[in-house]
């Protein structure tokens, strides 16, 4: 046998095996498209009716749903015209509030302002005087008792009689 008889046959082996690889193909497209019409046609009959009548139903509901659209429309327009003029309220009560705490607490610093003031002249005009007039009188208290004291002393009293003395006797 020669080369060329041997690539012959490997050739005509080659091209069998490949009509039977295309009969193969072409029974099994066959097969598939068979599957498919029947989709197809188990589709038409009952997905299609289905759709029509979807089709009628929104032609049937249209109308009112155009009527449901617009008044959802008209009371979104009103819904926030309200929430403005609730905004605008709130913003203007915060402001007023804000206006009224700022007043209230220049008030209350100028009051403390003063009660301290007040607080240093009543210090100044009462409490130094007192306390100016409570040492004099401890002054005489405690000279009075010296001489009195002596007194007792003299008449053999060893005892001593000293009163307490208050260090402060007003405080403020």
């Amino acid at each position: 046998m020669d080369k060329l008889t041997v690539f012959i046959a490997l050739t005509g082996f080659a091209v069998l095996l490949q009509a039977g690889v295309l009969l193969a193909m072409y029974f099994a497209m066959r097969k598939s498209g068979d599957r498919m019409e029947a989709l197809a046609s188990e589709v038409k009959t009952k997905v299609l009716p289905t759709v029509e009548q979807v089709q009628q139903i929104m032609t049937a509901i249209r109308p009112q749903m155009e009527v449901i659209v617009d008044n959802i429309e008209g009371a979104t327009t009103v819904i926030r015209s309200q929430v403005e003029r609730v905004d605008a309220t709130v913003t203007d009560a915060m402001d007023r509030a804000r206006l009224q705490i700022i007043r209230g607490d220049e008030l209350l610093t100028r009051t403390m302002d003063r009660v301290e003031h007040t607080s240093e002249i009543v210090q100044k005009t009462v409490v130094s005087p007192v306390r100016q007039l409570s040492g004099l009188m401890q002054g005489i208290t405690v000279g009075l008792e010296f001489l009195f004291g002596g007194r007792n002393r003299r008449n053999g009293s060893n005892r001593e009689e000293r009163r307490p003395v208050p260090q402060d006797e007003m405080f403020i």
